[in-house]
């Protein structure tokens, strides 16, 4: 919501900050090794390789970080905080969509990442949810000024 005292869309603020913790767990990650590769539900397997000091669960966490923070960018342009980005609804949308499919739908997904717990997987997407949630209601309130 937005008022005359502050113009900045605090939903999307929010899901910017939240994005934003996302990206530094996943930096988090890579910082401290295994034990948060499993304290995040990664798996065994990319913890064992994280251990083993192999390329591959850096260069993922590294990816998923970028991501999130680029998210971040764009919840912050929506708000009216920086300025604006280049194809900002679309991008609000596909991130508001990509953080409720990750959510609802992570059933789907479940088989292509067999060492992740049902812990995992409820909790991760339940954040998931309550992210695109945030966003997506942010954006229904900016949507006629973007």
């Amino acid at each position: 919501m937005t008022d005359s005292a502050n113009p900045h869309n605090r939903l999307l603020i929010l899901g910017a900050t939240l994005s934003a913790l996302a990206a530094l767990a996943h930096l988090g990650c890579i910082a401290f090794g295994a034990p948060w590769y499993r304290f995040f539900g990664a798996g065994e397997g990319i913890a064992r390789m994280a251990e083993a000091g192999h390329w591959y669960p850096t260069f993922m966490a590294l990816v998923i970080a970028a991501l999130l923070f680029v998210w971040s960018a764009y919840a912050l342009s929506g708000a009216g905080v920086i300025r604006r980005l280049p194809l900002l609804k679309l991008g609000l949308c596909a991130i508001t969509a990509v953080y409720i499919g990750r959510g609802l739908g992570f059933m789907a997904i479940m088989p292509l990442f067999p060492g992740n717990s049902l812990t995992f997987w409820l909790i991760s997407s339940s954040i998931c949810l309550a992210f695109g949630l945030v966003h997506g209601m942010g954006l229904r309130q900016a949507w006629a000024r973007l």
